[in-house]
């Protein structure tokens, strides 16, 4: 961490926003956390000499746009970039367009790779960073799936260059190409036309509106494009940025699925990094009132003090302008798609996901399992009997990549988790739903063996079996047949309608937070259940489905009349 700090901004802010990504990190006194290295200090320095703002005054960023700068240009000890991708989601009107049109401007005859030389500059407090230079064969992109999106950004630099720069490096001004040092450096507008970009070997690439990236508009696929042609760059040091506002979740778009795969890997559930997320979004339950939207629309709008708040407000109070478009625009939250099993905000609310809340041994406990042999995760959830708190024990899923070739849920350490479980809390009740997928060896169903040892193990404590009788089973709890999908569904119904009251709490867990958002409602003869959308989707949600059980699974508990209360003087 370096020495150097920035003051905080003192402003007095009616609403916490969501602070997301590396530029909203601070030091235990307050001040804003800068990287140790980068190469930010250089190109903020050149740009102050060879851009200009559109008052014709020297180029200044703003703190916020600082932080951003130093902090995607910040390098590792060998000087490689911490970041090969990046994201900057903002809402609209905030300024992305011009904040990225510098970064273009930089890649494109400024400082952007590291110094061979060792050379340093200075920092506002003294430290050494490195020092940069131009990139000798300069090939920066500005994609999108329009024309519209790239003129956004392109239609800045004629007025972004100072006449010192375009004299200095020769710049010639295109109105899609843009040349410099005699066409050895270039900036270009690019479209939706992934064959035609596969194979070039650009240096930097900025994707335009990504929430507009779609697999109809080929989108998917330019993506996909310029990652790989990221990847296999001569130096090694080619990237990408992204800017977006919030994206609607029902539509795929690349803006969703960059948002998902930050999600996973800040979660463990993936191997991905290296990417630097960053977003400003109102708090999930913000409310969308003409009393509180200004002062929301302060704490998310960042250093951007140019947006007019009163105006902004008038734009949501409009009739014609839904309220799940206001939120996304204007309090750059993502909000639920159409067919969301619950409101994702209610879930994540300071209200519901409380990790301070500890869980005891002698806390006594539920536990509902979901298992799968390789395509859906195995889950296993807890809930607190005295409360109701839910409590994210355990999850496997196939890795990603290579590593996920093959890959069947390792049965061995479910099981050592299981009995860590028990050995840790006072289990009275424990249901697990089997897979019905078949051993490849045996061909038995891949959970019943180890059901069956766990019923035998511990069905001696525990009060409401899975099946009642002398011939039943404690554990085993088949959610295939008719009478077990009539009692989830309304099971679903009632959790869904406790998350919209926000009447009991959860353990934030980053995976839990996910599966309950990818969630999806499934209407079926008995009411409304909850699935993950289609068959083949990638999206896992057998955590939510845990959880479900989990909770129903205490109130069969609370409701067992053969249950002994405990002497603790609380009302059952």
């Amino acid at each position: 961490m370096s020495t150097g700090v920035l003051s905080a901004d003192k402003a007095a802010v009616e609403i916490e926003p969501v602070r997301i990504g590396p530029s909203w990190q601070k030091n235990p006194d307050g001040s804003w956390r800068l990287p140790e290295r980068t190469l930010g200090w250089h190109a903020v320095a050149w740009a102050a000499d060879y851009l200009q703002a559109p008052d014709g005054g020297p180029w200044r960023y703003t703190p916020e746009q600082l932080r951003l700068t130093l902090w995607w240009y910040a390098l590792d000890e060998h000087d490689r970039f911490l970041y090969r991708d990046g994201v900057i989601q903002r809402l609209k009107g905030w300024g992305k367009d011009p904040l990225v049109s510098t970064w273009c401007a930089i890649e494109f005859v400024g400082p952007c790779r590291p110094d061979p030389s060792g050379r340093t500059v200075s920092d506002p407090w003294g430290n050494p960073h490195p020092a940069g230079v131009p990139h000798p064969d300069a090939w920066v992109q500005i994609a999108a799936v329009s024309k519209d999106q790239t003129r956004n950004t392109m239609t800045l630099f004629p007025g972004l260059f100072t006449k010192k720069a375009i004299r200095r490096y020769r710049i010639d001004l295109g109105k899609e190409i843009i040349y410099a040092r005699q066409g050895r450096a270039r900036i270009e507008a690019v479209t939706s036309s992934p064959r035609a970009l596969e194979g070039a070997r650009a240096t930097f690439v900025v994707r335009n509106e990504t929430h507009h990236w779609l697999a109809n508009n080929e989108g998917h696929e330019m993506d996909a494009v310029i990652d790989r042609n990221a990847t296999k760059s001569a130096d090694g040091a080619a990237r990408a940025i992204s800017i977006t506002n919030a994206y609607e979740p029902s539509e795929d778009s690349v803006a969703q699925r960059a948002r998902e795969a930050w999600e996973a890997g800040e979660a463990g559930t993936s191997l991905v990094s290296g990417i630097m997320y960053d977003s400003l979004e109102a708090p999930p339950d913000a409310p969308l009132t003409p009393e509180a939207a200004p002062a929301v629309i302060r704490a998310v709008r960042g250093d951007a003090t140019w947006l007019d708040v009163d105006r902004i407000v008038a734009a949501i109070l409009d009739p014609r302008n839904p309220p799940s478009r206001s939120r996304r625009f204007w309090y750059n939250q993502i909000v639920a798609a159409e067919d969301a099993w619950i409101v994702p905000q209610h879930f994540e609310s300071k209200e519901m996901a409380r990790p301070d809340i500890k869980v005891s041994l002698k806390d006594e406990i539920v536990v509902f399992f979901d298992g799968s042999k390789s395509d859906d995760a195995t889950a296993l959830v807890g809930c607190r009997v005295a409360d109701g708190h839910v409590i994210t024990l355990g999850m496997w899923q196939r890795p990603p990549g290579e590593r996920g070739k093959g890959w069947t849920a390792p049965r061995s350490e479910v099981d050592a988790r299981v009995q860590q479980v028990f050995e840790q809390h006072t289990v009275v009740a424990f249901w697990a739903d089997p897979s019905h997928t078949r051993d490849d060896e045996t061909q038995d169903r891949y959970w019943d063996e180890l059901i069956d040892e766990w019923h035998r193990r511990w069905s001696h404590q525990l009060q409401v079996w899975a099946v009642p009788g002398r011939n039943g089973h404690a554990v085993m709890w088949d959610m295939t047949s008719p009478k077990r999908v009539a009692e989830f569904t309304a099971a679903a119904e009632r959790c869904a309608l406790e998350i919209e009251d926000r009447s009991f709490t959860h353990d934030g867990d980053r995976r839990l937070i996910i599966h309950v958002r990818n969630a999806r409602r499934y209407p079926n003869r008995y009411g409304v259940s909850l699935w993950k959308g289609h068959r083949e989707s990638a999206r896992k949600v057998d955590l939510a489905v845990a959880m479900v059980g989990a909770r129903m699974l205490r109130r069969l508990v609370l409701n067992n009349p053969s249950r002994k209360r405990r002497r603790s003087g609380k009302v059952w």
